[in-house]
């Protein structure tokens, strides 16, 4: 810590982050032309859905300001392009055989991607605030620019995060997202206050003490490794003598991250979406089937079941998508590795696919039962207690640990 305040390289870029975060919250505050402040406090009371997006939109969606698209047009165009890899040959060797370059071109086609995601985007919410009176209808031209205004908001919320991943610390894009996370806070601990009462005292210590909890063991989780030893063997060349040295690879116990849950849900949300849309239904059986969606919410039982299950499934489908165990084992064989007691090729790939299956289990395992947690809380007391909920502590305790890291390698940096 002594290093870090004293270094004048690392307070630069703390510095270049700070400045950015505080252009970002400014940018949240102002709202798009046509809003109705009334009606979007309102709609704001009881949507889910609406919360969930604004989380991704680093916080900007809650007051339909200019950046209020934040950077969920580009997280959707890169997990289209992760998933467009197992699809596309081509893509894949761009990604993971053709280094540096190749995953600059995969970033800039992403970039360009995340512009088209951002355009239908805006076109969905725009009409969705029109249908729900939050936005004034008027004129071609004036539905016309909050859709500009937003795609643009977006391309530059993403540039600023690349600028943060360049001359700041840490990864840009997270920290919006964290920044979105932690500025909710206040307003939430204001609510808290607004509304303590003294015989609540037991229930909030408990509440307190298992929020701490839950962040000792994510960041746990989130730092866990599985080892898999590999052997170089002994090489000669030109004379000189190489390998014959002892490492491991770590594998992550949580490798999918948080994007399970931002998949499980998006998906969860499509009926309260429906329900939003078609709410004006006069079609009698129509209506029927909106009023059975409109239950399906956290508080459901079956709607946590089905979070869970969710999440588990899209743990073990993300993994399989960003992690290659054949490709590993290939490029183990080609630089005279091998794992001690496993044959090279098919025998390791099994192997590692082995491993991956038993620590991608226990990484389901956990984030699917932090993810849930806020909403079996909510059952048990009756209150939102949680000031975030478990998407948004997993998201933090990722970036503040991702963070430690870089400014523990800055410091180190400097003392070499």
């Amino acid at each position: 810590m002594k290093i870090i305040f004293t270094d004048k390289t690392i307070l630069q870029k703390m510095g270049f982050v700070l400045v950015m975060f505080i252009l970002f919250r400014l940018m949240s505050t102002i709202p798009l032309p046509g809003v109705n402040a009334e009606a979007l406090k309102s709609f704001l009371g009881n949507n889910e859905f609406f919360a969930f997006l604004s989380m991704f939109s680093g916080g900007g969606l809650t007051q339909l300001s200019i950046v209020a698209l934040g950077v969920g047009p580009y997280i959707t165009a890169s997990i289209v392009m992760q998933l467009m890899t197992l699809m596309i040959p081509s893509l894949k060797t761009m990604y993971h055989e053709e280094g540096e370059q190749g995953r600059k071109r995969f970033n800039q086609i992403s970039r360009w991607l995340s512009i088209g995601f951002g355009v239908i985007q805006a076109i969905g919410l725009s009409v969705w605030m029109h249908s729900m009176g939050v936005m004034v209808s008027g004129s071609l031209f004036s539905q016309i620019i909050p859709i500009i205004t937003m795609v643009a908001g977006s391309v530059l919320i993403m540039w600023i995060g690349e600028l943060i991943s360049e001359f700041g610390i840490g990864n840009g894009i997270s920290m919006i997202i964290f920044a979105g996370i932690v500025a909710n806070l206040p307003a939430s601990l204001t609510q808290g206050i607004t509304t303590y009462d003294a015989t609540q005292i037991p229930l909030l210590i408990a509440v307190a003490l298992i929020i701490v909890l839950m962040v000792f063991i994510s960041v746990i989780v989130t730092e866990a490794e599985r080892p898999i030893p590999v052997h170089y063997s002994k090489q000669v060349r030109a004379g000189y003598t190489t390998g014959g040295t002892d490492t491991y690879i770590p594998l992550r116990i949580s490798l999918a991250g948080v994007m399970p849950i931002i998949f499980a849900g998006s998906i969860l949300q499509l009926p309260q979406m429906l329900v939003a849309f078609f709410g004006n239904t006069t079609n009698e059986t129509m209506i029927a089937i909106l009023q059975k969606l409109s239950g399906f919410t956290s508080a459901n039982i079956w709607y946590m079941v089905t979070y869970f299950v969710l999440i588990f499934f899209f743990t073990y489908f993300y993994t399989a998508v960003t992690f290659d165990s054949e490709s590993m084992a290939n490029n183990l064989q080609k630089n005279g590795a091998f794992v001690p007691g496993i044959r090279p090729g098919n025998a390791t790939v099994d192997y590692v696919a082995t491993i991956l299956s038993r620590t991608t289990f226990i990484g389901a395992t956990f984030i699917s039962f932090i993810a849930i947690m806020p909403f079996i809380m909510q059952k048990v007391t009756g209150n939102q207690l949680f000031a975030i909920g478990g998407t948004g502590l997993l998201i933090a305790v990722s970036v503040c640990a991702d963070l430690m890291k870089k400014l523990s390698a800055q410091a180190s940096m400097r003392e070499y």
